[in-house]
């Protein structure tokens, strides 16, 4: 929307109190708040129009059916096939690695960049290093480097990049090290208003955990991808201590099947696993969420008793970069959920004042690693060991947390 019609916009959908404030800021001020409105995604602009409430999560329709998984014992059986198809690839620089590192280490207790968690005991061992090494296992296999993105946020990009300089970059060569900035969208109030995080700026929150791509291209950073031959991407997270990336028997595996993408999946612990589960529809691959799963689905059993909807992602993911492009060409679809968000509440005579609010008060827009997977014509589900490749660290305590992650680290002989 061009920035002159942006005013109009605001004092026609209700958000007179707003138009008026930016009208009276300073003209640096104004001319960058106008220009961040004016960039906003048309379909949040409808939304706005719309003035709907949304629920907090999307909804499915269509026909959902189970996915096979490429089975352990069956990937045991083309093993050797597969590793030797993968590395292959590897050496000749077909396929490049991009880490989701966006978060902050908050619910850790750590306020910097989840990447930069100590998660040793008697000794320092960062989760970047952690996963610096199992990557580094891969080049020595190869005998090559493999490029690595690295999606930060505005918020932890500077801390990342010196974190990663200040450690020497873990051993890996720094020129096959890039960093890049996860796109964000505007934040509105539930009854479809822009709110401020500061009196000179929109609240903005990260695109959501499929917006990797979009922001690979707005970066231009496919393009140059593409001039270093990479055919293929391997997008997983930081989350995970023990994930294994570049590994050349799931490259290999996909490469076999002639393939367009893959996931990695974990056999759930319960029906109820608070994990996404690979699945169909309308016979196309799909991740359908936890809390989309019916009782009677996530109870759903094969003949021989497994779990029907029993094979839960882990965030690890294998894309053709040439389907990857046309996918995103299409606009990912986006979801709006409602959050807490801190804002500044803007009284009708212009005072700002800082909320901090306990319940879900603003409407987050994001994109969805499931949506990408629903874009490929086929995905190989690839089972891998639970014990040796799923570690999630995602509170202090408890469940997925520090403690859990740390156990398995020790019984994959990890010294901490």
């Amino acid at each position: 929307m061009n920035t002159d019609n942006i005013l109009d916009f605001l004092k026609n959908t209700g958000q007179d109190s707003l138009a008026r404030y930016i009208e009276s800021c300073e003209p640096v001020t104004k001319a960058s708040l106008l220009d961040a409105l004016s960039r906003t995604d048309n379909r949040i602009m409808e939304h706005i129009k719309s003035r709907g409430e949304t629920g907090t999560a999307s909804s499915y329709g269509g026909r959902i059916a189970p996915l096979n998984a490429l089975t352990l014992s069956a990937i045991d059986k083309q093993r050797e096939k597969f590793t030797r198809c993968g590395l292959g690839a590897i050496r000749e620089g077909k396929l490049a690695l991009l880490l989701l590192a966006g978060g902050q280490g908050t619910r850790l207790g750590h306020d910097s960049p989840k990447g930069c968690f100590n998660i040793g005991e008697t000794r320092e061992l960062y989760i970047f290093e952690l996963l610096i090494a199992h990557l580094s296992d891969v080049v020595r296999e190869a005998g090559t480097h493999i490029h690595l993105y690295v999606m930060t946020s505005l918020e932890n990009n500077a801390p990342t990049i010196s974190f990663f300089k200040e450690k020497n970059f873990f051993g890996y060569d720094p020129d096959y090290i890039h960093f890049f900035i996860q796109e964000q969208n505007p934040v509105l109030s539930t009854d479809g208003h822009f709110l401020l995080s500061t009196p000179t700026e929109l609240c903005y929150s990260p695109n959501g955990n499929g917006g990797w791509a979009l922001s690979l291209e707005k970066a231009g950073l496919i393009d140059e991808m593409k001039s270093f031959g990479v055919e293929w991407v391997n997008v997983f997270s930081v989350d995970n201590v023990l994930q294994r990336m570049a590994d050349p028997v799931f490259f290999g595996a996909i490469l076999d099947q002639g393939l367009t993408s893959g996931a990695k999946v974990v056999r759930k612990n319960a029906p109820d696993e608070k994990v996404g589960a690979m699945c169909t529809l309308d016979g196309k691959p799909y991740i359908i969420e936890y809390y989309e799963l019916s009782r009677e689905m996530s109870l759903e059993t094969n003949p021989d008793g497994s779990l029907a909807y029993g094979y839960g992602v882990i965030l690890n993911y294998i894309f053709r970069l040439d389907k990857l492009i046309a996918s995103n060409a299409k606009a990912m679809p986006l979801h709006a959920v409602k959050k807490a968000v801190p804002y500044m509440n803007l009284s009708d005579d212009g005072t700002l004042e800082p909320v901090v609010p306990k319940e879900p008060n603003a409407i987050k827009f994001e994109t969805l690693a499931l949506d990408l997977v629903h874009e490929m014509d086929d995905c190989l589900v690839f089972e891998v060991d639970r014990e040796k490749e799923f570690a999630p660290v995602k509170n202090k305590t408890g469940i997925d947390s520090v403690d859990t992650a740390r156990e398995l680290l020790k019984k994959n002989g990890y010294v901490l």
